[in-house]
């Protein structure tokens, strides 16, 4: 049985029906998976790298992670947060570090990170032009670390930048949970941003692509046999 354990914020956490109809990329990911892959999700609302390691939540992770697991992580969207100090960590500095340091937890499990770029927000000026570069330098810092680390990385603010600017300002809005705000998904945005990630780990190649169910494929699982059990999902 393949593992994937995933930490993040908001933006990945797995939802239940109090936040609805936010719903997380763990969630969307789970169409793309194959039958044999669990996938548990570490995130939660309102974490940055800070206060995820400083409540103890990584080191729940180091308790749980196994040789071979696949160990996704995505932050960037409340480190920026300057105001709170509880959260805010410093792009080139303990932002940086912090994320050596859950590399370094996947690492000591002998599994396999994967540095994650935040999701794109949505944000357009009045004459209806997508605006990149809502997380500054955090998305720049994250590239450097998989680079320095030597560990994959999925560009999502890269990829999903792009996607949100293409649709453009009024078909972008299905896939987020506007007007309330235009950072978290619905479940069209998690499933349709998933399949970046999934491209990406197809992308990546063995063993990261066989995590992967096949797309054309009515049934869960490469052989054309109909799923024995449902998808498993802890949060």
């Amino acid at each position: 049985m393949k593992r994937i354990i995933y930490a993040g914020d908001s933006t990945v956490t797995f939802n239940k029906i109090a936040t609805y109809p936010q719903t997380g990329l763990s969630q969307g990911l789970l169409l793309y998976l194959k039958d044999n892959v669990w996938l548990r999700s570490f995130a939660i609302n309102g974490r940055s790298t800070r206060s995820f390691i400083n409540q103890g939540r990584l080191d729940y992770v180091d308790d749980f992670l196994e040789k071979d697991d696949f160990f996704f992580i995505q932050f960037g969207h409340n480190d920026q947060k300057e105001s709170d100090p509880e959260r805010y960590a410093p792009a080139d500095t303990e932002f940086r570090e912090n994320l050596k340091k859950f590399v370094a937890v996947g690492r000591k499990h002998e599994a396999r990170p994967v540095l994650f770029t935040p999701i794109a927000r949505r944000y357009f000026d009045k004459d209806g032009s997508f605006l990149p570069g809502a997380h500054g330098e955090y998305p720049r810092v994250i590239r450097e670390v998989a680079a320095e680390e030597g560990v994959p990385l999925i560009d999502m603010t890269a990829m999903t930048e792009e996607y949100i600017a293409a649709v453009g300002d009024f078909p972008s809005r299905a896939l987020y949970v506007f007007p309330k705000d235009n950072t978290h998904l619905v479940m069209q945005g998690a499933v349709t941003f998933a399949g970046f990630i999934a491209n990406a780990l197809l992308a990546l190649g063995s063993p990261y692509s066989e995590l992967l169910v096949d797309r054309n494929s009515v049934n869960v699982d490469e052989d054309a046999r109909q799923a024995e059990h449902p998808f498993y999902v802890y949060s």
